[in-house]
């Protein structure tokens, strides 16, 4: 029997940095500002709204180009997307750190934000399908929520780590040094994935027309997309946690300040993004206990998103610093816990060819969502407070429960907890084809 083999132990090939190592050195390096960058926007003399709708503009650019980048990842590269991803990321962090130092209006931080949700697109789908495409090529024969997992931890230690760090450094300096480091280690991350990364299991396609590729691409993402069923369903649920969970993360900043009873203690900003990285290693460690208990993974979807709803109903009604901290802590490991189960689904219905579009799409779906729900609760707090943004939360929440039970009633192969990898399966399976993965699911 062939022993199960992390990404990093295989190599994907000679002179290859691991992913989750690559990834991790990103998100370090990105989780400095993620603690405090709310209290920097409002320190640049913005509104909540405001703030909030600075943070909706970076979701308008992940909404712009998340499928654009995700043909790049497809016909061009991984590794061509990560860097372009890195370099677009150390340009828009020192515009940030400059509209900070000038105080400059709205529109520039809106153009700025743009800018950043164009980075971070280049990065999300072309680093997952990186990694599924290397274990493919190296016969990795572990779950798929093993191998997501182990990034998750991976990335949660490096965000509590940059997030921490970074509180601590707006707090010993001022809230833009955090920024300027974050763009020195981001300008490092670019050398160092220049030099050591490359496309493993994966083959750029001979180009004749950049257009014509770009529609087919497109054309069989759709297929192995919103026209296939159970990823449909989970797409169209996408909007909703990722706009609440944006803002979730962002508004816990200057609400658990207040309180906390201190307006300028950045420290205590950073260890709330840190309690978020502490979930996201509590969830992604959970990933084999979630695996046993069981038998299907729309089950665990079901179960985390009503818990996460109840946790955001709590940080709306308590007036207590540490209750609103012990709920954030329940809710990010909620999401901390979802999240490789649900990557490991939709990876499961993907073929290689199309799957950083498809996963961008997915982004982009997510995306929109922000657009929209961030700004509105932004609005709701600058209203009514914190508190009450919470409770509109976690209604809010509850809507992704038809979708999620939508997408349990295809029954979908990858729907089963006990099925062996479904994206090898489904790799070997078609060339193409859409649907071959609606064969049988283990029972609830």
């Amino acid at each position: 029997m062939l022993r199960k083999r992390w990404p990093d132990e295989v190599g994907f090939g000679s002179g290859t940095t691991d992913v989750h190592h690559l990834v991790a050195v990103s998100t370090s390096a990105s989780s400095m500002i993620w603690g405090i960058n709310t209290l920097f926007l409002l320190d640049a003399e913005l509104s909540i709204g405001e703030a909030f709708a600075a943070n909706a503009f970076f979701t308008v650019g992940m909404v712009l180009f998340e499928v654009p980048t995700g043909v790049v990842a497809d016909t061009v590269g991984r590794r061509m997307s990560y860097l372009l991803g890195a370099a677009t990321l150390v340009g828009s962090t020192l515009l940030y750190l400059l509209l900070w130092q000038t105080s400059a209006p709205f529109a520039a931080w809106a153009g700025a934000s743009i800018l950043l949700g164009l980075g971070f697109t280049f990065f999300s789908g072309a680093t997952e399908a990186w990694l599924v495409d290397g274990l493919n090529a190296t016969g990795y024969r572990g779950s798929l929520e093993a191998a997501f997992a182990k990034g998750q931890i991976a990335n949660g230690i490096a965000m509590l780590g940059g997030s921490i760090g970074g509180g601590l450094l707006a707090q010993w300096t001022n809230l833009g040094v955090p920024y300027l480091v974050r763009a020195v280690l981001l300008g490092l991350t670019f050398v160092v994935a220049w030099r050591s990364m490359r496309d493993v299991g994966f083959a750029p396609k001979p180009r004749v027309s950049i257009t014509s590729e770009m529609r087919g691409i497109l054309r069989a993402s759709l297929d192995h997309g919103l026209l296939n069923p159970p990823v449909r369903w989970l797409m169209l649920a996408a909007p909703v946690g990722a706009g609440i969970s944006v803002y979730g993360f962002y508004a816990a900043q200057p609400y658990l300040l207040q309180l906390y009873g201190s307006s300028d203690s950045y420290a205590i900003a950073g260890l709330s993004a840190g309690l978020v990285a502490g979930a996201q290693i509590a969830g992604g460690a959970s990933a084999s206990v979630v695996a046993r208990a069981f038998r299907r993974r729309t089950s665990v979807l079901l179960i985390t998103s009503g818990v996460s709803a109840v946790a955001l109903l709590v940080m709306g009604l308590v007036a207590s610093f540490w209750m609103a901290l012990a709920a954030l802590a329940v809710w990010g490991v909620m999401f901390a816990a979802a999240m490789p189960v649900r990557q490991a689904l939709i990876n499961g219905l993907i073929p290689s060819a199309q799957r950083a579009t498809v996963l961008s799409s997915d982004s982009l779906l997510g995306s929109a969502g922000g657009v929209v729900i961030q700004p509105a609760l932004g609005k709701a707090a600058d209203a009514w407070s914190y508190g009450p943004a919470y409770l509109i939360s976690a209604g809010l929440q509850l809507l992704a429960l038809p979708l999620i039970f939508l997408a349990r009633r295809e029954r979908a192969t990858s729907d089963s907890l006990s099925v062996a990898p479904a994206v090898l399966l489904e790799d070997r399976r078609r060339g193409g084809g859409r649907h071959a993965d609606q064969g049988e699911a283990g029972a609830a």
